[in-house]
């Protein structure tokens, strides 16, 4: 079932002129804007992956990919019953959280064909308690009927492996491990591993050694460019 936030995703990026929901090469896409093929993917890019692959072949494609920097849970007392209470979620998504995704993404992601947009949104989360569906392991299920867009934030535009780079702080050392990363980005070290995965496996470092366990990266020195007399 398509939540609000999709649908209303899909109308912002999509504008005035693009075709919704088209049917090609027997894939059921979002939007068509003259030769972009629009994906908008709230849920895990692996999901998606093998769909996107196929599309590249033959086609130009941005996925959008949002993540939800804040969020407001509205609990209700049934399906379409009353509101019971609003309260803020203490969960802050960031732009960061992106390489939790990537890590299932590296063959995919660079393409020359291929452009990731991850974008901030405000949510609200409408639940409902999970009658007769509970499971033993869990107090409390709730049922998530919608997500709905408040607003939307910040966004960034990845086109190439090097546009990860823009999310790093520049102050990272020549070669630097993942503590450093969780360091700076005052992040958990599993996240900055994640990080570090990403960028190894899409050449944007070099793995070039190690201290203790920790693996040291560096990036990758710039090829020099060949004089005309050198080229002569």
């Amino acid at each position: 079932m398509e939540t609000s936030l999709h649908r209303d995703l899909k109308k912002l990026y999509a504008g005035d002129t693009a075709q919704t929901e088209v049917v090609l090469d027997k894939f059921r896409i979002d939007a068509v804007c003259g030769d972009l093929l629009i994906e908008i993917q709230h849920g895990s890019l692996s999901a998606i992956r093998d769909k996107i692959r196929r599309l590249l072949l033959n086609h130009q494609v941005l996925v959008v990919k949002p993540i939800v920097a804040r969020k407001t849970l509205i609990k209700q007392h049934a399906a379409e019953g009353r509101v019971l209470s609003r309260r803020m979620s203490p969960k802050r998504g960031t732009l960061l959280d992106i390489f939790e995704e990537l890590v299932y993404f590296t063959r995919v992601f660079p393409h020359p064909g291929l452009t990731l947009e991850i974008v901030l949104v405000e949510v609200e989360e409408w639940r409902y308690p999970g009658h007769g569906r509970r499971r033993r392991w869990r107090r409390n299920d709730q049922v998530v009927a919608d997500q709905k867009l408040l607003s939307v934030g910040q966004s960034i535009r990845l086109r190439e492996a090097a546009d990860l780079m823009r999310l790093l702080p520049e102050t990272l050392p020549k070669q630097f491990h993942t503590g450093h990363l969780a360091e700076q980005l005052s992040i958990r070290r599993p996240l900055a591993q994640r990080i570090a995965y990403c960028l190894r496996e899409m050449k944007t470092v070099e793995h070039v050694g190690k201290q203790g366990n920790s693996m040291i990266y560096q990036l990758p020195k710039p090829k020099r460019r060949r004089r005309k007399s050198e080229a002569a």
